[in-house]
């Protein structure tokens, strides 16, 4: 039997669900006080507003139990913001969704969440770690799943920022935050090999401050790979921002120009200057 091309991704089930229902929980309480006029607030996702978001994630984890992606009036592929596949999948969740008044959605969410909890708790080992479709190319159902943290933390605070209720401290600390900066942090190595092109000897450390904070290494030899430090050698690039925006700036959220003031830089500048540039690989 040939090894396969790239390795499993091998995830605690109890650790990954633990953030996954965290950050579900937190979405419910912060919609959960919502006005008719705050749903229908403007996110910084375009052509989504509060309404919208929900109905998104609700279409996600209904697809996961199942259900058939709903049929719609337009063709979405042709709105501006539907830019692939899954664009249009998400896009005729939502546009299904549009009609529910904003507690009608609550409820469908809370009831969607409830079954995906009960179908999740009752995944044996193996099939949390069966191989299959995730939007990060196969790999683990642990793995898909940790995408969802990623996803759903995202959008939390996409919610956050148009209503104008930022997270606390203590509403940034815990295991949907941790899991979702562990998953961005696999993307790194693309974005600072790939994305920013830098070369070869490379030794790039994104110092993310405040509650997210942590440390994410990037050497490239020969490729960009992720690394837990660089030994003996000290990083030729350094990139200092806090860890929420740099979870801002990665999702496309805000844009640099607003920020740039707020970023610190050490050693190769340019290349540092040049990875903040390209640091936006959400799709």
């Amino acid at each position: 039997m040939s090894s396969p091309s790239r390795p499993v991704t091998v995830l605690d089930k109890p650790a990954v669900l633990a953030g996954l229902f965290e950050v579900w929980r937190d979405i419910d309480a912060l919609v959960g006080e919502l006005g008719d006029t705050q749903w229908q607030t403007a996110t910084p996702l375009p052509g989504w507003n509060v309404h919208d978001v929900i109905a998104h994630v609700i279409g996600v984890e209904s697809m996961l139990q199942g259900v058939a992606t709903p049929e719609v009036d337009i063709d979405v592929s042709t709105l501006d913001h539907v830019r692939n596949d899954i664009g249009v999948m998400n896009e005729r969740w939502v546009r299904s969704l549009r009609d529910l008044s904003g507690a009608e959605l609550l409820e469908t969410f809370r009831s969607t969440t409830a079954q995906r909890r009960q179908a999740l708790s009752d995944l044996s080992n193996a099939q949390w770690n069966d191989v299959g479709f995730t939007p990060a190319g196969p790999d683990s159902y642990g793995r898909f799943m940790r995408v969802r943290v990623f996803d759903c933390w995202m959008h939390e605070h996409d919610i956050r920022d148009a209503i104008g209720a930022p997270a606390s401290t203590g509403e940034l600390v815990g295991p949907a935050g941790d899991l979702a900066l562990d998953e961005m942090a696999t993307s790194m190595g693309f974005v600072i090999g790939k994305r920013a092109g830098a070369p070869d000897g490379s030794r790039v450390s994104l110092e993310l401050t405040g509650p997210l904070g942590r440390a994410i290494n990037v050497a490239v030899d020969g490729r960009a790979k992720v690394v837990d430090d660089f030994g003996d050698d000290d990083p030729t690039s350094t990139i200092q921002l806090d860890g929420l925006l740099f979870t801002r700036l990665a999702g496309g959220r805000v844009s640099l120009a607003e920020h740039a003031d707020a970023i610190k830089y050490g050693g190769d500048e340019a290349v540092g200057r040049r990875v903040v540039e390209h640091l936006n690989y959400v799709i």
